[in-house]
């Protein structure tokens, strides 16, 4: 953990303390002043605001603080190329599910339908380097290192085949690279509004260009905001997102609370690198795929989910009615249903789909 992030926090609670208490202590010596009323009251009526304005962030950044320091990683940490990882497993059974999040989230973004997953079968939510809880690892961040990562972290952590792969945007290129790499222990494939490497089709948040800002700059601010504690302040944590009050309340989450900036750029800055590496690894066969689509109107993006199909002669794809990107958060209910649908059908505990290759709306 950063102990940056717990020693600027304290200067700024000192700092901020001392402005606050200066303040008033000007504002009482005011009164045995012999000033004129109008400097008296102009005097109150800045020095006032500051004072408060002060304690306000001296305290939301110290709470901040004490919630980082607070929050233990949950699951357990591995070390892969002398960097730590964590995971987190539950439940039990066969095949296992890795979970592996969305550029700009970590694990946790899993907390909601882990739990309900996990009494079907064994699931595994993970931090990438440079997030949550994890260890930056070397730079450049593309598919197939990321993918080396994800097969260390599993082996660290003696997790076995067979596993099904779940991804989340950004992700579904780095699923379909580890699937490419080890074909042996993947089972089968879960995307979630995953990433295509189709030309302009997953652009789904702003290209990061050098020439438009520099990166230096973005990450000192960036870095100023977390420290100041705003984006739990202004619900940016796990703890924000629906279905994780069953299992962890502020302060034991982290997640997004965490200034991630190099990490993020790095993927997104290697996105094209990733596109190429995805897509040499071809079709899958036979190999079980269940494809969850936002519902849009986008031709483009529909395009590019359509094509997802063609990996897999035992492919489906539903399109989750009334849902943004984060489906899992928005209709949860249908990725559990399905999802755990789809483990009994590789188990051969549930007849197998009669509508392979088909697309729905649920």
């Amino acid at each position: 953990m950063d102990s940056s992030y717990v020693v600027v926090p304290a200067l700024i609670v000192l700092v901020g303390a001392l402005i606050a208490w200066l303040s008033a202590r000007r504002i009482l010596l005011l009164r045995r002043k012999n000033y004129p009323m109008w400097r008296k009251t102009t005097e109150c009526i800045v020095l006032l605001p500051i004072a408060l304005l002060a304690v306000a962030v001296a305290g939301n950044s110290g709470l901040d603080a004490r919630a980082f320091l607070g929050s233990g990683p949950p699951g357990a940490m591995y070390l892969v190329d002398g960097h730590k990882m964590r995971i987190e497993c539950t439940g039990s059974g066969s095949p296992t599910i890795v979970l592996d999040a969305g550029l700009g989230n970590d694990g946790l973004i899993w907390g909601g339908i882990q739990p309900v997953l996990a009494k079907t079968t064994r699931i595994c939510s993970y931090d990438r380097a440079g997030f949550g809880w994890s260890d930056p690892l070397p730079f450049p961040r593309y598919a197939d290192r990321i993918a080396e990562e994800l097969h260390g972290l599993l082996t660290a952590a003696q997790i076995e085949g067979p596993i099904v792969l779940m991804g989340h945007s950004i992700a579904g290129l780095y699923i379909r690279d580890y699937a490419g790499r080890y074909p042996a222990s993947v089972a089968g494939l879960i995307f979630v509004d995953g990433s295509v490497p189709l030309p302009s089709v997953n652009r789904v948040v702003p290209r990061i260009d050098a020439r438009e800002a520099s990166p230096r700059i973005e990450t000192l601010l960036e870095q100023a905001a977390f420290h100041l504690g705003l984006p739990r302040l202004l619900g940016a944590c796990p703890g924000s997102f629906p279905g994780f009050g069953h299992r962890a309340a502020i302060p034991r989450i982290e997640g997004l609370c965490h200034e991630h900036f190099d990490a993020y750029a790095s993927e997104w800055e290697n996105f094209d690198r990733s596109n190429i590496e995805a897509a040499k690894s071809g079709s899958y066969g036979a190999l079980p795929i269940l494809i969850f689509s936002r519902d849009t109107a986008d031709r483009v993006w529909n395009q590019g989910q359509e094509e997802l199909k063609k990996l897999s002669t035992c492919s489906r794809r539903i399109i989750a009615r009334d849902s943004t990107h984060y489906i899992q958060l928005d209709r949860s209910e249908l990725v559990e249903r399905e999802a755990s649908l789809f483990i009994e059908q590789i188990r051969g505990k549930a007849p197998a789909p009669i509508d392979y290759q088909s697309t729905t709306t649920k």
